[in-house]
């Protein structure tokens, strides 16, 4: 994602009411689901980029379940 990208997944997050506050399962993390998903997402950037992939801002990453 690019930076203006990240701006734009951040109003989405802030539009969804069960998304702009405290998330259900907290853990040990106190900051709001927003601050999570973009250091989630631009530490994966960084870690494709240190693998020789072009550099973005963010990056997101999915896991896909075999049930």
């Amino acid at each position: 994602m690019s930076p203006d990208q990240v701006m734009k997944k951040r109003f989405g997050i802030f539009i969804h009411q069960s998304q702009k506050d405290m998330v259900p399962f907290q853990g040990t993390d106190s900051r709001e689901f927003w601050q999570r998903a973009e250091d989630r997402n631009a530490n994966t950037a960084k870690l494709y980029a240190e693998l020789g992939l072009t550099k973005y801002a963010a990056m997101e990453a999915f896991v896909r379940w075999l049930f």
